[in-house]
């Protein structure tokens, strides 16, 4: 074979191409599963916490911009084959105090919620078709309440985009509970520390329905990010909330003991 022929080289040339497309192809991500490295990535970088607490403001606005304010004390418990655990409790005003939200997360299966009530000294089940109704009268659902784990959607990377002026991956996560008040979610997760800066949320009717944005954000533990004001807005009453959180503690020895339907009687 004479290897001084031109049209050698171009044949060569044209087969090295053609394998490194093939090469290129088989390598690249789909749009479902770029969205879900992006989740995993996100869940990797907030793993090892074990335990929190925080104070939390909450701020509901009516669409006239009248306020409410009550406070509240969160808790939270990381687990490592299920979902997290988290305990809400109602400090103030008198109308709601002692009023407490125990969630636990799981990973494939619908969350368990309980609920107690105080005035009437019991513990509610929140039922899984309930939980797209309003917590306590905010504009956050009780799914709301509960940690976001990898496993409860089906993701899909749309695009690029500024927000806020960061870049940020924008990905699309379909809720897989049937029972979800979501059709779907669109989330803003900046490319630096993979944090969510903003969410929107669709009904069952597949029209948008609230946006939630995060905001001042800290770092604990050297490697933990928080925000400390979140702000769900309903584009279609006008109303929204406010959870404005502080005195982020990590670490502090809390176990299952902190996290069961007891503690929820004397939560204080």
């Amino acid at each position: 074979m004479n290897r001084s022929n031109p049209s050698f080289y171009k044949a060569a040339l044209f087969g090295t191409l053609i394998m490194a497309s093939a090469n290129q192809m088989a390598m690249a991500e789909t749009a479902e599963e770029k969205g879900l490295a992006i989740a995993q990535e996100a869940d990797k970088r907030n793993t090892g916490w074990q335990d929190s607490s925080a104070s939390m403001t909450m701020i509901l606005r009516n669409k006239r911009g009248d306020k409410t304010t009550r406070d509240l004390s969160v808790k939270a418990l990381e687990m490592e084959n299920d979902g997290d655990k988290s305990l809400t409790i109602f400090n103030s005003p008198r109308d709601v105090k002692g009023t407490s939200l125990l969630s636990f997360s799981h990973k494939v299966e619908s969350d368990d919620q309980w609920l107690y009530l105080p005035k009437l000294g019991r513990v509610k089940r929140i039922a899984s078709r309930n939980k797209s109704g309003p917590f306590m009268g905010s504009e956050f659902a009780f799914e709301d309440m509960t940690p976001q784990e990898v496993e409860k959607y089906e993701y899909k990377y749309l695009r690029d985009e500024v927000f806020n002026g960061m870049n940020c991956f924008v990905v699309e996560r379909d809720p897989v509970d049937k029972y979800s008040g979501y059709t779907k979610q669109v989330a803003w997760v900046d490319q630096e520390e993979y944090r969510t800066l903003k969410v929107e949320f669709y009904d069952r009717k597949k029209s948008l329905l609230k946006t939630m944005e995060t905001s001042e954000w800290n770092e604990y533990l050297d490697q933990y990010w928080r925000p400390h004001k979140t702000t769900m807005k309903n584009l279609q009453t006008g109303k929204s909330t406010d959870l404005v959180m502080s005195d982020f503690s990590f670490r502090n020895g809390l176990d299952d003991g902190d996290f069961n339907k007891n503690s929820l009687k004397r939560a204080r």
